[in-house]
């Protein structure tokens, strides 16, 4: 498999080059880049000759700017808090208070033009309000006592079922005197036609049963959000607000054909599903500078997410239907979360942070089921008769408190060292159909290591323990939408947090000229409380399941990065990157025993993209590779009584972008272009899995179809 990758990745490169040495009479010189203390900086100028629209247009342009872009090294591992680092953005040197609407997803909303430069921080430092251990993005824009852009955007999606889901957008960004705003509003189309086949035997190879379906979902996202920062003399105000969402009916059409009797009989089924989402947030910060330096700042976020979801299954007669399902869950989770620091100069080049965090974090949950039984239907349950599901209703609710000192310190011109403790208290107490309280409490070292060893090598090492964010949906019981045999899953209440001893070495080197960076990580993950499905059977004879944890396991790998621009072949204008991951993992299955990978852990993953800008028509095109280890292995979810193993093609998109007359910019997207296929062998038992009693084998695929996107954009 890694040979016919390495062969894919070669050969989809070789096409690039070819097409762009075609047009390299066409390429342009690109500007300067500048490298100083551990920081690149790419001035506006650097893009000029690109036209770019948005900051997200810039970022595209800069080699290796996914190396500070994409988490990577096999963690999945969610944030806590505000201080998780998991933002890798910065604006003015400040990071976006905000989940939701953090910094990342600005960079598309702020226009190229108010745009001074960007750096690539590399470094460490107290000043940083990010601690991820990696590389931070630092978009800086132009100081000026006024300045505005408007930004619009308006796009069509045509799916392969021929139909067309319209969008826009506009973003409105600038500043008057001491005020800095962002405003943006979206409707984002997310139609989707999904066609599906399955074929089921048994043991002995014999054809029991085949399902067509096709579903369909009319979904379009709704967002709207602000972003206000207000500079004093010696303080900064920064507010941030964000209310989104949908309501997308889902329709389901299913034939399925039964052999199991000697002769066919057909079934037809469909579905409706009913679904609402809303969400909002705030977020708030504020920094005071004293005259010795010292830094105090104070963060909040509150946010609000609510969902309803409503399944309905209809049996299609001849002359009539039949509804014999009810299927409905509803959820609201909320977060309130405040964190306040004061950092100040320790000593020569070294410098201190200290600060507390609260959060608190609730889930509400309901579940309803009701069915075509015996029983006296109910209008509350879809007029079908209610079934009893355990733990289906439920508040879930932890309160955590975070004490934490973070040293950095210079070492010299080319040595940094930042090390931090957390420690960590919580208490995650569950009411409703399940009662239950229990208090936690977690020490946090983290060590961050980085060493110039010239000024284009650079070597990180990292040491972190982790605690992951537990899913409270996983508390209590829960629909199951991927299963038509199962409607439901069971919960947890004693689910615990996973625990992670993180270790990492970074090599990094900058190609001579700015024409790219390569990059190498090593890592090696220990961790506690492995997080999958465990066995939570009332009874022998009612196997249930739930996610819970399985014991401890290891998780390794490699990755490796490389980004060029191509002009040592006459394409200066030209951007190719590409990466490979080869990994494993490590963990004892709970229901057979054996020694498996941790889910999610192929053996390697790989990815390319290629764009080339032809600077002197305004046009750029390009695309985007992956593909990843096809076996299976690491993509097998075992369970109590069924295995299952996903498979999937590689994917392809491609792009061509035009800016045209007036200043507006054309773009054609072709995405999922090899319309690629995500397969799933689901193998059932009679009984538990562990006796190995094979019921059937079913062999399930599916595709969306390919999409085709036009967009266009104009800056005012």
């Amino acid at each position: 498999m890694a040979g016919q990758l390495t062969a894919k990745l070669i050969k989809a490169c070789t096409l690039g080059l070819a097409i762009g040495a075609a047009s390299q009479g066409l390429a342009q010189p690109v500007a300067e880049q500048t490298l100083d203390d551990s920081t690149v900086t790419y001035p506006a100028r650097f893009f000029d000759a690109y036209s770019p629209v948005s900051v997200n247009d810039m970022i595209d342009r800069i080699p290796g700017v996914g190396l500070a872009l994409n988490r990577r090294g096999g963690s999945n591992n969610r944030g806590r808090g505000l201080g998780s680092g998991e933002g890798e953005i910065l604006i003015n040197g400040q990071r976006i208070t905000g989940k939701s609407n953090e910094g990342r997803n600005q960079l598309r909303r702020i226009s190229a033009d108010q745009v001074d430069y960007i750096e690539i921080i590399r470094g460490t430092s107290e000043e940083m309000d990010i601690r991820g251990g990696g590389q931070v993005v630092n978009i800086v824009l132009l100081d000026e006592q006024s300045r505005s852009s408007i930004s619009a955007e308006v796009n069509m999606d045509r799916y392969r079922d021929s139909t067309l889901d319209p969008g826009a957008n506009v973003s409105i960004t600038g500043q008057s005197g001491k005020l800095n705003y962002l405003f943006h509003i979206e409707a984002e189309p997310r139609y989707n036609n999904q066609i599906s086949k399955e074929v089921s035997r048994d043991a002995s190879g014999a054809l029991l049963e085949t399902r067509e379906e096709e579903r369909n979902r009319d979904q379009t996202d709704y967002e709207t959000s602000i972003n206000l920062g207000y500079q004093l003399e010696n303080s900064m105000i920064q507010l941030s607000g964000l209310y989104g969402g949908n309501s997308p009916p889902q329709d389901t059409d299913r034939i399925i054909n039964d052999f199991s009797s000697g002769s066919v009989v057909t079934e037809i089924e469909r579905e409706e599903r009913d679904s609402e989402r809303t969400n909002w947030e705030i977020g708030g910060d504020y920094e005071y500078g004293f005259a010795s330096g010292a830094k105090f700042r104070f963060l909040f976020i509150v946010n609000d997410r609510d969902f309803e979801n409503t399944r309905e299954r209809f049996e299609v007669l001849s002359d009539s239907e039949n509804k014999d399902l009810f299927l409905f869950n509803s959820g609201r989770d909320r977060e309130r979360i405040a964190r306040s620091s004061y950092t100040w100069d320790l000593a020569a080049k070294q410098g201190i942070e200290i600060g507390v965090e609260r959060a608190q974090t609730i889930r509400d949950s309901d579940l309803a089921l009701g069915l075509d039984i015996d029983g006296i239907p109910e209008p509350a349950f879809g007029n079908l008769v209610p079934v009893t599901i355990s733990n289906s209703g439920s508040t879930v609710e932890e309160t955590r408190y975070e004490n934490f000192v973070v040293h950095n310190w210079q070492i010299n011109d080319r040595m940094s060292l930042e090390s931090s403790l957390i420690y960590e208290t919580s208490t995650i107490e569950q009411s409703g159909d399940v009662s239950n309280k229990r208090d936690f409490d977690f020490l946090r070292p983290k060590l961050d290591y980085r060493f110039d060893i010239t000024q284009s090598f650079q070597l990180r090492a990292k040491i972190e323990k982790n605690v992951s964010q537990l899913s409270f949906s996983d508390f209590s019981a829960s629909a199951d939408s991927s299963d038509d045999d199962l409607d439901t899953q069971a919960g947890n209440p004693e689910i615990t947090q996973e625990q992670t001893w993180n270790y990492e070495l970074n090599l990094e080197y900058r190609l001579p000229n700015s024409i790219g960076v390569l990059n190498s990580q090593i890592y090696y993950r220990d961790i506690e409380d492995v997080i999958d499905r465990v066995d939570v059977s009332p009874s022998p004879t009612d196997l249930q399941s739930a996610r819970g944890n399985i014991g401890d396991g290891k998780r390794y790998g490699v990755n490796l990065d490389a980004s060029t621009t191509l002009g040592y072949v006459g394409l200066p204008s030209a951007l190719l990157s590409m990466g490979l991951s080869v990994q494993d993992s490590e963990v004892t299955d709970p229901f057979l025993g054996t020694e498996r990978r941790l889910r999610n852990n192929g053996r390697w993953f790989g990815r390319m993209s290629f764009r080339h800008d032809i600077t002197a028509w305004d046009l750029s095109y390009g695309f985007f590779y992956s593909n990843s280890a096809n076996d299976g292995s690491g993509r097998t979810r075992v369970d109590i009584f069924d295995i299952e193993r996903e498979i999937s093609d590689y994917s392809i998109s491609t792009f061509v972008e035009k800016k045209a007359f007036n200043g507006y910019t054309f773009r054609f997207d072709i995405q999922n272009a090899n319309d690629n296929q995500r397969c799933r062998e689901r193998t059932r038992f009679l009984g538990a899995t562990v006796l190995g009693i094979v019921e059937e084998i079913e062999d399930q695929c599916s595709s969306s179809g390919i999409k085709y996107a036009l967009k266009v954009r104009k800056t005012f």
